[in-house]
């Protein structure tokens, strides 16, 4: 398969397109990982809360603004997308968003062991069984979906509106 001039013209390789197979096992992975996250009980927003935290962990440009946007569509705040990067420094979360974002973090960053045994700790007093495996599945998805935009160097492109055209 050749590069398009898109890909092209920023050096990349987009896997995606690269790899069609690869890519749509990793999005029917994203399909059942959204349906254990409804079965356990977390909410769309929570979800795209996670994937935003991640994102913006891994600097992921791409995946920013799907899941900003995503999570406007569904009703979050701007506000609270606004100060999402400094979530332990205001009240706006919940404490069971507070919980799940911890171990998104910890999910993002398994080699810290002390961050992630807290974040274990804190999950374990606040969520089920069921909503801890699916937050750690949520974050473990969207770090996959990051890494194949940031070595891609998928393009963000402007936009007029929150909505996708």
């Amino acid at each position: 398969m050749t590069q398009t001039a898109e890909t092209a013209t920023q050096g990349r390789v987009f896997i995606d397109k690269q790899s069609p197979d690869a890519y749509r096992a990793l999005l029917a992975t994203a399909e059942s990982v959204r349906a254990t996250a409804a079965e356990a009980g977390l909410d769309r927003i929570l979800v795209e809360l996670i994937n935003i935290r991640v994102s913006q962990l891994n600097a992921c440009a791409f995946c920013l603004n799907t899941h900003t946007r995503a999570a406007l569509r569904g009703g979050e705040s701007p506000q609270r997308l606004g100060v999402l990067a400094a979530w332990r420094d205001t009240d706006l979360f919940t404490p069971r968003e507070r919980a799940a974002l911890a171990l998104a973090e910890a999910t993002t960053h398994p080699a810290d062991a002390e961050p992630q045994t807290a974040a274990y700790d804190l999950a374990r007093s606040v969520l089920t069984e069921a909503e801890i495996s699916a937050v750690i599945w949520v974050a473990i998805t969207i770090n996959a979906f990051n890494r194949v935009s940031v070595m891609s160097k998928h393009p963000v492109r402007q936009s007029s509106s929150v909505t996708p055209a």
